[in-house]
């Protein structure tokens, strides 16, 4: 937009009214998702969503079926697709934007590789594969750096709709619970969090439950507050003023930790690979503190995360993200 480009957004569901919130002039395209059933329990994630392949991979030839139609009437330039991997055809140039090179399957080191070679061939059906991290210090570690990475991606730093605010608002008590990811299991650590909250008066918590057509929640105590979800201007404020976050270890979230350099308590979503060796992957590095879902205890857990380090330890911490750049590179390529 700031360079004077034609933004139009493919979208559904919470996504939309998120991005419509935070750019409501600009054009929408729904594009369904791939509308993946998650499992209650952690025990069960993996296999529930293996079985769902098949699903997925019509998913994505509808997708492709979906762009040939939008291209034929809006005539795109350039297509940036957040791990959407239908979103690109012949004489349109497409970028695949993607933290996980390597998926962490949860079935051993052989099942990992088969994965990565699986997934390459994907992704390397894109112009570009934009690797969202840093190629030095990266903040996703195996994640984003395995042994060799697709011909086509290179390292594009980490991405974040935050930008670090002027002075310091970080009150002392104050404790952000910052909820996302699939149902059930926001609603359900989403309960879990209120009904302890509720006998910790002596800090004041804010919750964002990351639910855009959800509800408020009425009569809860006074020293807790809540909003279903909260634009980019409110997170900014939210997260600054927050001593310390509650939250999935999803990357999303992780790299606006790292933006504005925040204490968090990690709580991986049960059974979600990539999410449990993010979280454990900061717990040994000293940064966050991670605990399992199961074994929350707010009371201890929140004087036991104020002791690690905290994101600001990291070397990402009050930097702009460099994705400008990166826009630039690619108008630049599509003028050449």
């Amino acid at each position: 937009m700031a360079r004077g480009c034609e933004v139009t957004i493919a979208a559904s569901g919470a996504t939309a009214l998120l991005l419509k919130d935070n750019f409501p002039g600009l054009p929408q395209l729904p594009l369904a998702g791939y509308d993946i059933a998650y499992s209650r329990s952690g025990g069960t994630f993996v296999a529930k969503i293996v079985l769902q392949i098949p699903k997925i991979l019509r998913a994505i030839r509808r997708e492709r079926r979906w762009l040939r139609n939008m291209q034929a009437t809006h005539q795109f330039d350039l297509v940036i697709s957040d791990n959407r991997y239908g979103l690109n055809i012949n004489g349109l140039h497409s970028v695949i934007m993607t933290h996980q090179l390597q998926i962490m399957t949860g079935f051993g080191g052989f099942a990992d590789y088969l994965m990565r070679k699986l997934h390459y061939r994907m992704l390397e059906q894109f112009d570009e594969c934009w690797v969202v991290d840093a190629q030095e210090d990266g903040l996703a570690g195996a994640l984003s750096h395995p042994p060799n990475i697709p011909a086509n991606a290179h390292y594009v730093g980490l991405l974040s709709q935050l930008e670090t605010p002027a002075h310091d608002a970080e009150e002392q008590g104050q404790i952000l619970a910052l909820l996302s990811g699939p149902e059930p299991m926001r609603t359900i650590l989403e309960k879990l969090i209120i009904g302890q909250a509720s006998e910790l008066t002596e800090n004041q918590f804010h919750i964002i439950a990351g639910n855009p057509s959800g509800k408020p929640q009425p009569h809860l105590p006074g020293h807790i507050t809540y909003a279903t979800h909260a634009n980019a201007r409110e997170l900014v404020t939210a997260i600054s003023a927050a001593q310390l976050v509650i939250c999935r270890s999803g990357y999303s979230t992780l790299m606006d930790l790292a933006t504005l350099g925040k204490k968090a308590l990690l709580i991986p979503t049960p059974g979600q690979s990539e999410q449990e060796y993010l979280a454990g992957h900061l717990n040994a590095q000293g940064i966050a503190l991670s605990r399992k879902q199961a074994d929350l205890d707010l009371k201890q857990d929140i004087a036991a995360a104020l002791h690690y380090k905290g994101f600001s330890s990291t070397p990402h911490a009050g930097k702009p993200v460099q994705m400008q750049a990166v826009i630039d590179a690619a108008l630049k390529q599509l003028k050449n």
